[in-house]
């Protein structure tokens, strides 16, 4: 046979598969919203993904409400399968393409979530009346980081709602949903923080709330702020939560940054400065919400004598090779001091003088002396709506305040 038939036979064999099949891989278009499920610990949790197609190159977002959010890297179809990585989670979402749906796994922190998608098809708008629950409640809840209770955040618009818990240590992100057959079923899946809130109204006006995330599954309550006050069940005060053992003592550290350069709290730059100190790490999804805060404030405040550094704390596989922080930084173009501090498990020995120290991301406000004026544990996301706009202003006045005080006589 000869060279010229064989490629004949090769090129009209592909073809009439794929026309077979009904399918060109090179030819499908995946832009657009499609609606997903990502299936944690037996619950599927609904949420949606945003693909974007220029030529042959896709890239995805996922939503936190109605924002776009985690993009990825451009990426292609070969052989039929798409292959997205989030560097700054360093996650991968691997899925199988076909005409109508797409199948496969996210991988992230040594977890595999099985994920669906189809086609965001229309959806009329409901016209079922549902009960008024927007406004703040508080759920109680006992953790294992000394809380007594959360903060549960809901806005309504009829059958429509968002709502974000928040704890101690940051918040879930938008939950969304609607409301259907005697219950608001509310979500969120933005390549973290993956949770699923189920909320009934009983009869004396409490909320029963199912809840379903990382963590497994949790059957709560939620009362308005003065019910829940009266029996005792305030949320955490993140200015309180965690503190130093002498405040007279200016708060050290010293780890190397990405270029293995040494940085230290003595050192020329902080002499006299006011320094925000951010415990963080790049797998913490709250942390994510407050550094491009932190890098807006610094570029504003720098100038007059606010200096920040991010003391970093990493899973060991982050340790030797720190892909996921350098795309974390490159992500919210950061401009202050990233230092690698270490494996997440050894804080307490590497900042000794912390007390407390239990929340991610968590905060120390340094005076002109080097010495801690503040502490804030925990950072919001715009899902707090009220709440995120509070946690912002107590920053900035935290700032406004050092910064206004002299620099101590040398």
């Amino acid at each position: 046979m000869s060279k010229s038939l064989w490629t004949f036979l090769i090129v009209t064999g592909l073809s009439l598969f794929t026309a077979s099949s009904g399918f060109a891989f090179d030819a499908v278009d995946l832009s657009g919203r499609w609606s997903a499920t990502a299936r944690v610990k037996g619950v599927d949790i609904p949420f949606q993904l945003d693909l974007h197609q220029r030529g042959d190159e896709i890239r995805a977002s996922f939503f936190d409400g109605a924002r776009l959010t985690n993009p990825s890297t451009p990426a292609r179809i070969k052989a039929g399968y798409l292959r997205l990585t989030f560097p700054s989670y360093a996650a991968v979402l691997d899925l199988a393409v076909n005409a109508s749906a797409l199948d496969g796994t996210y991988d992230r922190d040594h977890a595999s979530i099985p994920i669906h998608a189809v086609r965001e098809a229309a959806v009329p708008a409901t016209l079922k009346r549902a009960p008024s629950i927007g406004g703040e409640w508080i759920i109680p809840k006992a953790s294992a980081k000394g809380e007594k209770a959360w903060r549960l955040i809901m806005r309504q618009s009829g059958a429509t709602a968002e709502a974000s818990i928040l704890r101690v240590d940051g918040d879930t992100g938008t939950l969304s949903g609607q409301y259907d057959d005697g219950v608001f079923r509310l979500s969120h899946f933005a390549g973290e923080r993956p949770a699923l809130l189920q909320v009934r109204v009983q009869q004396d006006g409490s909320l029963k709330l199912s809840l379903d995330d990382g963590d497994g599954h949790a059957d709560l309550t939620a009362y308005r702020p003065k019910e829940a006050l009266a029996q005792g069940f305030a949320p955490a005060d993140p200015t309180r939560f965690t503190g130093v053992k002498d405040r007279s003592v200016p708060f050290q550290f010293a780890f190397p940054d990405l270029a293995g350069r040494q940085v230290a709290n003595t050192d020329r730059r902080f002499r006299g400065k006011v320094v925000v100190v951010d415990v963080m790490g790049s797998w913490c999804p709250n942390c994510h919400d407050e550094a491009p805060f932190l890098q807006a404030l610094y570029a504003r405040r720098h100038k007059q004598g606010l200096e920040v550094v991010a003391l970093d704390f990493e899973q060991p596989d982050q340790l030797a090779d720190p892909q996921r922080l350098k795309a974390f930084v490159e992500r919210y173009a950061i401009t202050y001091p990233v230092l690698l501090a270490g494996d997440k498990a050894a804080v307490h020995e590497k900042l000794p003088q912390a007390v407390n120290l239990s929340a991610w991301p968590t905060t120390f406000f340094l005076g002109r002396d080097g010495r801690v004026d503040e502490v804030h544990v925990g950072f919001t996301s715009p899902a707090s709506g009220p709440r995120n706009i509070e946690t912002k202003a107590a920053v900035e006045r935290e700032v406004e305040a050092l910064l206004a005080r002299p620099a101590p006589k040398t």
